[in-house]
């Protein structure tokens, strides 16, 4: 094998490598964020509304008779 299209093969893997590693970089960043706004969503809903949103068909009606 050529040794110039040698180094030319390991340096094309070492730049998908490295744009790989980037493209993983930036969606991790965007799910971090992602998380963030989540946690935040829910520290500031109430507990109450969100459990109803959950499950609408709960505590709608009581039963009276004895």
């Amino acid at each position: 094998m050529d040794i110039a299209a040698l180094s030319m093969a390991l340096s094309q893997g070492k730049v998908q490598q490295q744009a790989s590693i980037s493209v993983m970089q930036m969606a991790k960043g965007t799910a971090v964020q992602q998380g963030d706004a989540m946690v935040d969503l829910l520290n500031s809903a109430n507990v109450t509304a969100i459990q109803h949103a959950a499950q609408p068909h709960l505590g709608g009606n009581i039963d009276l008779k004895m």
